[in-house]
């Protein structure tokens, strides 16, 4: 039999009968199928193709199976709905997305004879939602045979909680550093250098509001609650302002913004502050990834039933980083830093009912955009 093509784990499983076999071995086990029902986290036996033979009462509620047959031979991430787990035909562990998953990475060290634990980010089908997990796997003897016992504990809240403390603290600091430090130029100047400090003092304070207002729309979008008001807005002179509003800022230094559009007069109906917070995240992620005297491209054009806004600066993102780069508490710029690229999917799509994505490739730089629906 050919072997079916895989980009991390085997792909092959069992077959039925041989299924069939162990996940009555694990079930005639009364005592053992107790104690697991009555752990609170989720808890699955799997075979060493990664196949579910038990689910415990945990995990048949969280995915919403009737009963243990509806999970039964089911891969973890197909389990719970990862939105990459059909991509192939080999389905969870075999796409190039599953290189980056924890939960994959756990399963393979255990069904090698070892322990491991780690973190698990998986954006869940139809809808996008997104799990941050806890999950360890370790090798079991049951009845002369080696199952893997997986575990996923939902660490969810205590990571959002931490991240945008961090996040919101980082950002707070720095802009209320830059107001400090400019008050105490005051001191040191005279009357005409202080109508320029001036100014900058309230450009700074204006964005301390800003931040202070991000944060407040990031945790309401969180819970769901977040007001949209949508009115017409011109795509030209939208993006000029965001321009205006971020050449002056710190990771602009050295660096060019440039406005192009293809026609005059394209307009679209959407919220302006939502779309502002969406692009601007990717103007900021962008002019970080452009080094000194290079220059970050604002765009809008016309699209069948609607507009495409984008940024584009000429670096390339590793191809690591653009398996992750919209998954919730992934950061590009380290653990607990960040959370601009999971924050356009949230505000673009959720709220806005757009789409966000990326091109990204030797030659042609990174692109992002957000495509927004004409009405």
């Amino acid at each position: 039999m050919t072997a079916m093509e895989t980009m991390f784990a085997p792909a092959e499983r069992a077959g039925a009968e041989e299924l069939k076999r162990l996940t009555d071995t694990v079930t005639s086990d009364r005592l053992l199928t107790g104690l697991l029902d009555r752990v609170p986290v989720l808890l699955l036996l799997l075979n060493d193709e990664r196949q579910i033979v038990y689910a415990n009462r945990s995990m048949q509620a969280f995915t919403g199976s009737e009963s243990l047959d509806g999970l039964c031979g089911l891969r973890p991430g197909e389990a719970l709905h990862c939105i990459h787990a059909h991509e192939t035909e080999g389905g969870c562990g075999t796409t190039e997305f599953c290189r980056t998953c924890g939960a994959a990475h756990v399963i393979l060290e255990a069904v090698a004879g070892q322990s491991a634990a780690s973190e698990c980010r998986i954006s869940r089908e139809p809808a996008g939602e997104s799990l941050d997990l806890a999950v360890t796997a370790a090798p079991l003897e049951l009845e002369g045979e080696t199952v893997t016992l997986f575990t996923a504990s939902d660490i969810a809240h205590e990571k959002r909680r931490s991240l945008l403390e961090r996040t919101f603290f980082h950002d707070i600091m720095n802009t209320a550093g830059g107001l400090q430090g400019l008050a105490e130029m005051m001191a040191y100047t005279d009357a005409e250098e202080q109508v320029e400090i001036l100014d900058m003092l309230g450009r700074q304070a204006e964005r301390l509001v800003e931040e202070i207002q991000a944060q407040r729309d990031l945790l309401a979008a969180e819970r769901g609650d977040l007001a949209v008001g949508r009115s017409a807005v011109d795509v030209a002179e939208f993006l000029a302002s965001l321009r205006e509003l971020y050449c002056n800022h710190e990771v602009a230094e050295g660096k060019e913004i440039v406005v192009e559009t293809d026609a005059p007069g394209i307009a679209v109906a959407t919220d302006p502050r939502l779309a502002g917070r969406v692009i601007g995240n990717m103007l900021k992620n962008a002019l970080e990834a452009t080094p000194a005297g290079g220059t970050v491209t604002l765009g809008g054009s016309s699209r069948s039933g609607g507009v495409r806004l984008r940024v584009h600066n000429s670096t390339v993102m590793p191809r690591e980083v653009q398996l992750q780069i919209f998954e919730r508490s992934y950061s590009t710029k380290g653990a607990g830093r960040g959370i601009g690229t999971y924050s356009m999917k949230l505000l673009g799509e959720g709220y806005l009912g757009g789409q966000v994505g990326f091109t990204s490739a030797e030659g042609e730089g990174t692109t992002f955009y957000l495509d927004l629906p004409a009405g």
